[in-house]
């Protein structure tokens, strides 16, 4: 099993996650990190860290955002690796929580 990252992240992109994850399984992209099935060891450490709730190991990931599944394995594929923290989107405050935000995904 692993960890997905759903659409709470975009526009948000807090990075408190990527500096506990012992195996360097995130990703970045312009505005949401996603999560290599392969890397990720399921190691529970980052699902916590998340100020905003948006990672869930693979079998509890919400209804409606299954697809995010597909799309951690994707666009880790494509993305650079990040393993140090840094700022959050300028506007994230402002994006925390809104629904279907999945159209606004820049890869």
């Amino acid at each position: 099993m692993t960890f997905v990252v759903i659409d709470n992240c975009i526009k948000c992109k807090y990075t408190d996650c990527v500096e506990v994850c012992p195996v360097d399984a995130f990703h970045e992209g312009p505005n949401f990190l996603a999560i290599d099935p392969d890397e990720c060891i399921d190691c529970t450490l980052c699902e916590p860290e998340c100020p905003i709730n948006a990672i869930y190991p693979e079998d509890d990931v919400p209804a409606g955002q299954e697809e995010f599944v597909a799309l951690n394995a994707e666009l880790a594929k494509s993305w650079p690796v990040i393993t140090e923290r840094k700022d959050a989107l300028p506007d994230a405050k402002d994006w925390e929580g809104r629904p279907d935000k999945l159209k606004l995904l820049q890869r």
